[in-house]
Protein backbone atom coordinates (compact mmCIF):
# COMPACT_ATOMS: atom_id res chain seq x y z
CA UNK A 1 0.00 0.00 0.00
CA UNK A 2 1.32 3.55 -0.52
CA UNK A 3 0.82 6.03 2.43
CA UNK A 4 -3.02 7.00 1.28
CA UNK A 5 -4.50 4.36 -0.41
CA UNK A 6 -3.84 0.32 -1.04
CA UNK A 7 -2.12 -0.34 -4.42
CA UNK A 8 -4.49 -0.62 -7.22
CA UNK A 9 -4.66 -4.15 -9.60
CA UNK A 10 -6.40 -4.57 -12.54
CA UNK A 11 -7.15 -8.11 -13.94
CA UNK A 12 -8.20 -7.86 -17.52
CA UNK A 13 -9.76 -10.71 -19.33
CA UNK A 14 -9.22 -11.03 -22.64
CA UNK A 15 -11.91 -13.60 -23.64
CA UNK A 16 -15.28 -12.84 -24.52
CA UNK A 17 -16.80 -15.77 -22.23
CA UNK A 18 -17.71 -14.19 -18.70
CA UNK A 19 -18.03 -17.99 -17.30
CA UNK A 20 -14.54 -19.56 -19.35
CA UNK A 21 -11.09 -20.42 -18.36
CA UNK A 22 -10.03 -16.93 -18.30
CA UNK A 23 -12.48 -15.75 -16.00
CA UNK A 24 -11.86 -18.71 -14.11
CA UNK A 25 -8.11 -17.47 -13.67
CA UNK A 26 -9.29 -13.82 -13.43
CA UNK A 27 -11.65 -14.78 -10.55
CA UNK A 28 -8.68 -16.08 -8.56
CA UNK A 29 -6.37 -13.72 -8.49
CA UNK A 30 -8.81 -11.40 -7.59
CA UNK A 31 -9.43 -13.88 -4.63
CA UNK A 32 -5.65 -13.48 -4.01
CA UNK A 33 -5.44 -9.95 -4.56
CA UNK A 34 -8.31 -9.33 -2.38
CA UNK A 35 -7.13 -11.02 0.77
CA UNK A 36 -3.65 -9.18 0.32
CA UNK A 37 -5.83 -5.83 1.40
CA UNK A 38 -5.05 -4.55 -2.50
CA UNK A 39 -7.89 -2.34 -4.37
CA UNK A 40 -8.33 -4.83 -7.46
CA UNK A 41 -10.89 -5.14 -9.57
CA UNK A 42 -11.73 -7.68 -12.74
CA UNK A 43 -12.47 -6.27 -16.37
CA UNK A 44 -13.80 -7.66 -19.48
CA UNK A 45 -12.20 -5.60 -22.79
CA UNK A 46 -15.40 -6.41 -24.60
CA UNK A 47 -17.13 -4.29 -22.32
CA UNK A 48 -15.10 -1.41 -23.28
CA UNK A 49 -13.64 -2.14 -26.98
CA UNK A 50 -15.06 -2.90 -29.93
CA UNK A 51 -12.97 -1.13 -32.72
CA UNK A 52 -9.79 -1.47 -34.16
CA UNK A 53 -6.87 0.93 -34.25
CA UNK A 54 -7.41 3.03 -37.43
CA UNK A 55 -4.84 5.62 -39.06
CA UNK A 56 -5.05 8.22 -36.61
CA UNK A 57 -3.59 10.80 -39.27
CA UNK A 58 -6.91 10.38 -40.24
CA UNK A 59 -9.32 9.60 -37.44
CA UNK A 60 -8.33 12.06 -34.91
CA UNK A 61 -10.50 15.29 -34.42
CA UNK A 62 -9.50 19.03 -35.11
CA UNK A 63 -8.31 18.53 -31.64
CA UNK A 64 -5.95 15.56 -31.88
CA UNK A 65 -8.79 13.26 -30.20
CA UNK A 66 -9.68 9.85 -30.83
CA UNK A 67 -13.00 9.31 -32.86
CA UNK A 68 -13.51 5.83 -32.57
CA UNK A 69 -16.65 6.09 -30.69
CA UNK A 70 -16.84 2.74 -27.99
CA UNK A 71 -15.58 2.93 -23.99
CA UNK A 72 -11.84 2.55 -24.62
CA UNK A 73 -10.85 6.43 -24.29
CA UNK A 74 -12.56 6.72 -21.28
CA UNK A 75 -11.75 3.20 -19.67
CA UNK A 76 -7.74 4.06 -20.59
CA UNK A 77 -7.93 7.09 -18.86
CA UNK A 78 -10.38 6.86 -16.12
CA UNK A 79 -9.25 2.96 -15.23
CA UNK A 80 -6.24 1.75 -16.79
CA UNK A 81 -3.32 4.57 -16.50
CA UNK A 82 -4.30 5.09 -12.71
CA UNK A 83 -3.37 1.48 -11.67
CA UNK A 84 -0.55 0.28 -10.19
CA UNK A 85 -0.32 -3.63 -11.98
CA UNK A 86 -1.76 -4.82 -14.60
CA UNK A 87 -2.76 -8.93 -14.72
CA UNK A 88 -3.78 -9.77 -18.28
CA UNK A 89 -6.12 -12.91 -18.75
CA UNK A 90 -5.92 -14.34 -22.24
CA UNK A 91 -6.83 -17.46 -23.83
CA UNK A 92 -4.27 -19.02 -26.00
CA UNK A 93 -5.21 -18.48 -29.20
CA UNK A 94 -3.15 -19.53 -32.54
CA UNK A 95 -0.63 -20.16 -30.18
CA UNK A 96 -1.05 -16.21 -29.31
CA UNK A 97 -3.16 -13.52 -27.55
CA UNK A 98 -6.63 -12.92 -28.08
CA UNK A 99 -7.64 -10.16 -30.68
CA UNK A 100 -9.31 -8.76 -28.03
CA UNK A 101 -5.89 -8.56 -26.05
CA UNK A 102 -3.72 -7.22 -28.99
CA UNK A 103 -6.36 -4.62 -30.05
CA UNK A 104 -6.37 -3.21 -26.69
CA UNK A 105 -2.51 -2.58 -26.64
CA UNK A 106 -2.52 -1.36 -30.02
CA UNK A 107 -5.17 1.23 -29.22
CA UNK A 108 -2.76 2.88 -26.62
CA UNK A 109 -0.91 3.77 -29.45
CA UNK A 110 -3.37 6.82 -30.07
CA UNK A 111 -2.25 8.50 -27.07
CA UNK A 112 0.96 7.64 -27.21
CA UNK A 113 1.82 8.81 -30.63
CA UNK A 114 3.38 12.32 -30.67
CA UNK A 115 0.09 13.42 -32.64
CA UNK A 116 -1.94 13.24 -29.46
CA UNK A 117 -1.64 16.83 -27.83
CA UNK A 118 -1.36 14.82 -24.33
CA UNK A 119 1.21 12.02 -25.21
CA UNK A 120 4.20 13.03 -22.88
CA UNK A 121 2.25 12.95 -19.96
CA UNK A 122 0.35 9.54 -21.33
CA UNK A 123 3.70 7.99 -21.51
CA UNK A 124 4.62 9.05 -18.24
CA UNK A 125 1.50 7.22 -16.95
CA UNK A 126 2.05 4.01 -18.54
CA UNK A 127 5.37 3.69 -16.98
CA UNK A 128 6.70 1.97 -13.59
CA UNK A 129 3.82 -0.97 -13.13
CA UNK A 130 3.80 -4.49 -12.38
CA UNK A 131 2.23 -6.70 -15.48
CA UNK A 132 1.68 -10.23 -15.27
CA UNK A 133 -0.11 -12.79 -17.78
CA UNK A 134 -2.69 -16.00 -16.66
CA UNK A 135 -3.16 -17.96 -19.53
CA UNK A 136 -5.58 -20.42 -20.82
CA UNK A 137 -5.26 -23.07 -23.26
CA UNK A 138 -6.61 -26.61 -24.36
CA UNK A 139 -2.75 -28.02 -25.32
CA UNK A 140 -0.37 -27.63 -22.17
CA UNK A 141 3.54 -28.18 -23.41
CA UNK A 142 6.07 -26.15 -21.39
CA UNK A 143 6.16 -23.51 -24.55
CA UNK A 144 2.47 -23.46 -25.22
CA UNK A 145 2.39 -19.43 -24.31
CA UNK A 146 5.99 -18.36 -24.85
CA UNK A 147 5.14 -15.83 -27.80
CA UNK A 148 2.72 -14.50 -25.09
CA UNK A 149 4.82 -14.04 -22.37
CA UNK A 150 8.00 -12.64 -24.66
CA UNK A 151 4.99 -9.93 -26.07
CA UNK A 152 4.23 -9.19 -22.75
CA UNK A 153 7.76 -8.67 -21.34
CA UNK A 154 8.58 -6.38 -24.36
CA UNK A 155 5.64 -4.08 -23.62
CA UNK A 156 7.06 -4.02 -19.84
CA UNK A 157 10.27 -3.72 -20.81
CA UNK A 158 9.38 -0.45 -23.53
CA UNK A 159 7.05 0.87 -20.73
CA UNK A 160 9.78 0.69 -17.62
CA UNK A 161 7.39 -1.76 -16.03
CA UNK A 162 8.34 -5.39 -14.20
CA UNK A 163 6.93 -8.41 -15.80
CA UNK A 164 6.87 -10.36 -12.69
CA UNK A 165 5.28 -13.60 -13.84
CA UNK A 166 3.32 -15.93 -15.71
CA UNK A 167 0.62 -18.45 -15.06
CA UNK A 168 -0.58 -21.03 -17.81
CA UNK A 169 -3.81 -23.44 -17.20
CA UNK A 170 -5.10 -26.52 -19.19
CA UNK A 171 -8.96 -27.11 -20.02
CA UNK A 172 -10.47 -27.71 -23.05
CA UNK A 173 -14.06 -27.16 -22.35
CA UNK A 174 -15.68 -23.97 -20.51
CA UNK A 175 -14.33 -23.50 -16.84
CA UNK A 176 -12.65 -26.85 -16.78
CA UNK A 177 -9.20 -24.91 -15.60
CA UNK A 178 -10.48 -25.66 -12.02
CA UNK A 179 -8.99 -29.54 -12.72
CA UNK A 180 -5.69 -28.50 -14.16
CA UNK A 181 -3.14 -30.67 -12.52
CA UNK A 182 -1.05 -28.32 -12.14
CA UNK A 183 -3.21 -26.47 -9.59
CA UNK A 184 -3.34 -23.19 -12.42
CA UNK A 185 -6.11 -21.76 -10.27
CA UNK A 186 -4.52 -22.08 -6.96
CA UNK A 187 -0.98 -20.17 -8.57
CA UNK A 188 -3.38 -17.45 -9.96
CA UNK A 189 -4.42 -16.66 -6.12
CA UNK A 190 -1.35 -16.95 -5.28
CA UNK A 191 -0.12 -14.47 -7.71
CA UNK A 192 -2.76 -12.09 -6.85
CA UNK A 193 -2.39 -12.26 -3.12
CA UNK A 194 1.70 -11.70 -3.95
CA UNK A 195 1.13 -9.38 -6.48
CA UNK A 196 3.39 -6.20 -5.00
CA UNK A 197 5.46 -8.34 -2.50
CA UNK A 198 7.11 -11.25 -5.56
CA UNK A 199 10.61 -10.36 -5.74
CA UNK A 200 11.65 -8.94 -9.02
CA UNK A 201 15.54 -8.71 -10.38
CA UNK A 202 16.51 -7.57 -14.16
CA UNK A 203 20.33 -7.38 -13.40
CA UNK A 204 22.54 -6.23 -16.50
CA UNK A 205 26.57 -6.60 -16.40
CA UNK A 206 27.11 -3.39 -14.90
CA UNK A 207 24.34 -4.02 -12.00
CA UNK A 208 25.20 -2.97 -8.09
CA UNK A 209 24.68 -6.74 -6.46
Amino acid sequence: MTADRPLRLLILVASPRRNGNSAALAGAALRGARAAGLDASVEFIDDHLSGLLRDCRQCRDEHGQCRIEDGFTRFFFDRFLDVDGLALCTPVYWYGMSAQAKAFFDRMFCFVARSYPESQAVRTRLQGKRVALLTASEEMYPSIALGIVHQLQEYARYTHSQFIGAVAGQGDQRGSVAGDPQGALAAAETLGRQFFERPYADYRIDSVR
